[in-house]
């Protein structure tokens, strides 16, 4: 049953819309589905590692795991204003990604030819937060994704419609959740560092093949650490694609990348699995240490990789990341974390990939 929070608001719009006098509900976004998880037993909804992975897990790894990153909230709803009100778990400022990527939200809607287009992003004020997202449209009955913050949690979240209007349950299976697309990386694939959590590139491969991406992205973390494969495992998945060589050294993949691909293929003996190596970083024209650390980090994954396919290892694929970023030297941030170009040109190259090696 869907529960309505009643408050008659004058809201001053944070989104640059202009304000205006709006009496809207509020409805628990419990009530709806939420996508890209890869298990439900979580010690809160808007995570993303089970319970039991307390003390198991490092602590980086967990404290990441709080963090929604890639997880979205589906409803549908004939409103004329859509709003959002939330509370950020640990209110989270970065000095080279924008708020609204790092704890904000990120609206979109599904079109009549099973596209999805963007609405408007909800930008943070502070921990709590109240904005409308979006004002002054046809009341015409609308499928909706909401994508949560990349490199923040959520304690509570409640979606706004006008008070006369109706929310509910999506009518339609899109983004297809069954089989979905698992990625295993680093803060790249965490989201570092787009706009706004729909620009995160697992999400937008999300909506290009329009089925369920579920991210495991972990800031500095992406070490092989077993029991994320084990969880991996859990999940019935149409590709497992493991971007992890960005944060594992050498000496970490020569001891656990096999073990880590093992525990995938021992449960998913026909899935596949695609591996990526370490962008070729902008800098590394520059930075002679950086490009060398690049190089024989690729040439170990590599070699790893060719091992496994001499031992008959099947259904396994690498993708090169020599053209990933494109040759003007302007898609990151940083040097290493990606811009929304960057992520672009990421699903660019890992997209058409997947499609090609779907389990169906």
């Amino acid at each position: 049953m869907i529960r309505p929070k009643h408050w008659i608001l004058a809201l001053a719009l944070m989104t640059g819309i202009p304000a205006a006098k709006a009496q809207l509900t509020y409805y628990d976004a419990d009530d709806f589905p939420l996508l890209g998880k890869a298990a439900e037993r979580t010690e809160t909804r808007y995570e993303r590692l089970p319970a039991e992975y307390r003390g198991v897990s490092r602590g980086p790894v967990w404290e990441l795991g709080k963090c929604s990153a890639g997880l979205a909230v589906r409803f549908r709803s004939n409103s004329t204003t859509i709003a959002a009100r939330w509370t950020a778990l640990f209110d989270r400022t970065m000095n080279h990604q924008t708020q609204t990527g790092t704890r904000g939200l990120d609206l979109y809607c599904l079109q009549e030819d099973g596209a999805w287009t963007f609405v408007n992003s909800a930008r943070p004020t502070g921990q709590k937060n109240e904005t409308v997202i979006i004002t002054d449209m046809e009341p015409a009955e609308r499928e909706y994704m909401l994508y949560l913050p990349l490199y923040d949690g959520i304690l509570d979240l409640e979606i706004g419609i006008d008070s006369l209007a109706r929310i509910g349950q999506p009518a339609v299976d899109l983004p297809q959740r069954e089989r979905p697309v698992v990625f295993y990386g680093t803060s790249i694939l965490q989201g570092g560092c787009a706009n706004r959590p729909g620009m995160a590139h697992t999400s937008i491969i999300s909506r290009r093949l329009n089925r369920e991406c579920i991210n495991l992205g972990f800031s500095g973390n992406a070490l092989l650490d077993l029991e994320i494969a084990r969880l991996m495992a859990e999940v019935d998945a149409a590709v497992f694609v493991l971007d992890f060589v960005p944060n594992a050294s050498v000496e970490e993949m020569n001891d656990r990348m096999e073990t880590f691909y093992r525990i995938l293929r021992d449960r998913h003996p026909d899935t596949p699995v695609i591996f990526i190596e370490d962008p070729r970083y902008p800098h590394g024209r520059f930075d002679k240490r950086m490009a060398e650390e690049v190089r024989r980090k690729n040439e170990t994954v590599n070699r790893i990789f060719g091992e496994l396919k001499e031992k008959g290892e099947k259904h396994i694929y690498m993708i090169s990341s020599e053209r990933m970023l494109g040759d003007d030297a302007e898609a990151t941030v940083d040097g290493v974390h990606f811009t929304d170009l960057g992520m672009m040109r990421y699903a660019d190259l890992v997209c058409p990939v997947i499609k090609r090696h779907l389990k169906r």
